[in-house]
């Protein structure tokens, strides 16, 4: 059991503890690799494109998408839905690296660019998609590792946070992708495992039958309050009449029109909620979910409800991470199959959703072996396991194109022969700049970027 009086640290030791003792999690021991040369490796790198040609998948984009639950396509990992998995895992990424985590800035909690130039600040302009729509959340219960909060009296909102967009593929991408796209991207959280422990671990109803979600999750996706700047709506409300309004837009144009939701970790749970409300409110629209360190969200009735309206879901999870065995309440049912029928009669067991991609710490040789839980958990870390899966059985692919640099962008996985250094992410001079009178000062934000109410 968990004591809530007890610091932070010990209550993650405590937890991490016992989850070691139910779980049997592996931790593999520190050791020393001997790569053939890392100063050729490192020169080959820096040399190759980090992106590999887009191939034109407009014929087989409902198999890519999980028509057939990705049968047959992630044991090897066809190249094709490896591309894809890594174009959604980088919109989830998109909403930590355009976060303003800056608790001395006024706007500390909301996107640092605006809709029209997110994408370009941040390297993204050439996948092909436009953002149309921010979603802010609020939450009515205290959650404080997930709310970002200014030190400073007058800010930009004292309730709200930036949670995520919604984006649309352009006229080229929809032609190589066979329909035009609807993206959600849902933001989630840097922290590890411990995060997890400060929810309220009870499910809440959803929908019409018996199907339950946790509420903590729920609460962040329908909190709204008329008193705030930016939450006078839910973020379900939002996304869900930009989503219904982009669809419309394009089915009266003729096109075929999918909407494919993504996100990290609370992201990842927000895109099951959304999913399935988008599922329960738009008929026969192709909807997928591609989620990256996701915790189970709701019990077996939502499991099910998301099966028949046909919501494909496929999980990327790293076999370390802790976060997708969080909330921890069906450990025993889902480690034995024995519970299985007792499982289908429980309303109120956690259960996972859709088909799991695994991946491995231990099968890049470029990962620092040992515990750490940050790094486990990182989207970068997952991206760049992706980025080199072929099979479980397979060695890291050795033409893998995304830029190892990355993984220690807000973390210490890299190994030391690779120098790159820990936690390199951050704006130039963490976003000082000198004036016209040599002062180091903290710059305003230009006109265009500052938040406005909804």
């Amino acid at each position: 059991m968990i004591c809530n009086h007890l610091p932070p640290a010990t209550r993650l030791a405590e937890s991490f503890s016992n989850l070691l003792d139910h779980l049997h999690i592996e931790t593999p021991p520190k050791s020393n690799l001997n790569h053939p040369n890392w100063d050729l490796i490192c020169e080959e790198k820096h040399s190759t494109l980090t992106m590999s040609p887009k191939e034109v998948i407009s014929e087989k984009w409902r198999e890519i998408h999980g028509e057939n639950e990705w049968d047959n396509l992630l044991h090897p990992l066809h190249p094709w839905l490896r591309r894809e998995i890594l174009k959604y895992g980088e919109f989830a990424q998109a909403t930590y690296d355009a976060f303003d985590f800056d608790s001395f800035s006024e706007y500390c909690g909301s996107c640092r660019y605006n809709c029209s130039k997110i994408f370009e600040k941040l390297g993204l302009d050439k996948n092909g998609y436009k953002v149309y729509k921010y979603i802010y959340a609020m939450s009515h219960i205290d959650m404080p590792q997930w709310l970002q909060r200014s030190r400073l009296g007058d800010t930009w909102d004292k309730y709200s946070n930036w949670m995520g967009f919604v984006a649309v593929s352009d006229d080229e991408e929809t032609r190589r992708i066979g329909r035009r796209d609807i993206v959600v991207a849902w933001r989630g959280t840097v922290a590890s495992s411990e995060w997890y422990q400060d929810f309220q671990i009870k499910l809440e109803p959803i929908g019409d039958a018996d199907a339950k979600v946790e509420h903590g999750f729920y609460t962040i996706y329908t909190s709204k309050c008329d008193f705030t700047r930016y939450n006078k709506s839910s973020a379900s409300e939002q996304v869900m009449k930009e989503v219904s309004s982009l669809v419309q837009i394009y089915r009266e144009k003729g096109e075929e029109v999918s909407v494919t939701i993504t996100g990290h970790s609370l992201g990842g749970a927000l895109a099951l909620l959304n999913a399935y409300e988008v599922a329960a409110t738009i008929p026969g629209l192709p909807i997928s979910v591609i989620s990256f360190g996701a915790p189970r969200v709701g019990n077996n009735v939502f499991r099910e409800e998301l099966h028949r309206m046909g919501v494909k879901i496929l999980r990327v999870v790293v076999k370390q991470d802790l976060v997708p065995r969080m909330p921890p309440g069906d450990v025993f049912n889902e480690s034995l199959q024995v519970f299985d029928e007792i499982k289908g009669r429980l309303d109120w067991v956690y259960t996972h959703v859709g088909v799991e991609l695994k991946l491995n710490i231990r099968s890049s040789p470029y990962l620092k072996r040992g515990i750490n839980l940050l790094g486990f958990h990182s989207q970068e870390t997952y991206l760049h396991l992706v980025d080199g899966f072929i099979s479980s059985s397979s060695k890291y692919r050795s033409d893998a194109r995304r830029d190892v640099a990355l993984v220690n962008k807000a973390c210490d996985m890299l190994v030391d022969e690779l120098r790159i250094p820990r936690c390199w992410y951050q704006m130039e001079n963490k976003g000082l700049v000198c004036n016209g009178y040599g002062r180091w000062v903290k710059p305003k934000r230009d006109l265009e970027d500052i938040p406005y109410p909804i």
